[in-house]
């Protein structure tokens, strides 16, 4: 593991929250790695995986929320910001193998695993395929799939879900402003705007003026995506896990729209253990507030900590 001593330690909000930027060994080369370390030794220990078009700064605003009660450790998954060289395969289980090295690095036994969107998929995956080293899982509006439609093409399939997420990958931006526009646009985070969100999407971006774009690599994003939709496997992961595990579903959907991607019904029909996960409904936020919101990332940061069995308890769920 290697520490980045020229970064040091960023701020990732107003409250000038301290990280550490590391790398880990994975197969074909080293992973980037955020730590968030807890006040006191011995405090509980979280890894978090974000989704994905996201990076590891999807998980400061929970980490600040989380107030030093407990270490986060979040990776930029292979193809993505810090991580973006790393080559293929792509796919959820190449995520899950990298997962158990990061687990393994930091050598953490009974650790909260959780993860957001796509990444709720890798840490179901994990769970089942590298159970020993963690206690429990948190999935963030995200890791239950459904069959996808059998008429429609992967790409087809990429489109109708991420479209948006999809085509972003192909633009180019002359300034770092001009992103933090385009994001400031996003309906899912209109009114939401913090430093927060700022410095997560600003990690994205590669690249020189006049022509920054997103690090997201897009054969990686697509493997996954079809992975994720398609894949049967990825999908029954959720259903198969024996660990102790809660969904937090956002009530709101991805462009902000009513309909989120999970609701009771969708939830009943996809044929799970009603207590594998427990469900709990995260009101008044989106697919991205939910996690980088103000009230979405206290509610992700109490669930964390009442799954580590620390102190904090879980607020602002319904459900």
């Amino acid at each position: 593991m290697t520490r980045h001593d020229e970064a040091g330690r960023r701020k990732a909000g107003p409250e000038a929250d301290p990280y550490e930027e590391l790398s880990v060994p994975v197969s074909g080369g080293e992973l980037a790695v955020l730590r968030w370390p807890a006040a006191e030794a011995g405090a509980p220990v979280v890894l978090a995986v974000h989704g994905i078009t996201a990076n590891a700064l999807s998980w400061a605003r929970v980490a600040h929320h989380l107030a030093g009660r407990a270490t986060l450790i979040a990776p930029d998954l292979r193809g993505r910001g810090g991580s973006r060289s790393l080559p293929g395969p792509y796919g959820i289980a190449a995520h899950a193998a990298d997962v158990a090295a990061l687990a393994d690095a930091f050598g953490l036994q009974g650790a909260v695993l959780a993860g957001h969107s796509m990444g709720a998929f890798v840490s179901a995956y994990t769970g089942v395929h590298h159970p020993g080293r963690f206690a429990s899982l948190v999935l963030v509006d995200g890791g239950i799939g459904f069959p996808a439609p059998t008429h429609l093409d992967p790409d087809a399939l990429l489109d109708a879900v991420i479209g948006p997420a999809m085509r972003r990958l192909a633009m180019t931006f002359p300034d770092r402003q001009a992103y933090r526009d385009y994001w400031r646009d996003h309906p899912a985070f209109s009114g939401s705007w913090s430093p927060w969100a700022d410095a997560y999407v600003q990690r994205d971006l590669v690249g020189a003026e006049p022509r920054l774009r997103s690090s997201c690599v897009r054969d990686a994003v697509r493997v996954d995506g079809t992975q994720v939709l398609c894949d049967p496997e990825v999908l029954a992961a959720a259903g198969q896990l024996k660990l102790p595990a809660r969904l937090l579903w956002a009530e709101r959907g991805l462009m902000d729209e009513p309909q989120g991607l999970y609701d009771e019904q969708r939830l009943a029909a996809a044929g799970l253990d009603p207590a594998r996960p427990a469900a709990h409904r995260v009101a008044g936020v989106n697919h991205y507030t939910v996690l980088i919101g103000d009230d979405g990332a206290r509610t992700v940061a109490g669930h964390l900590l009442d799954a580590a069995g620390a102190s904090g308890g879980v607020v602002g769920t319904s459900g």
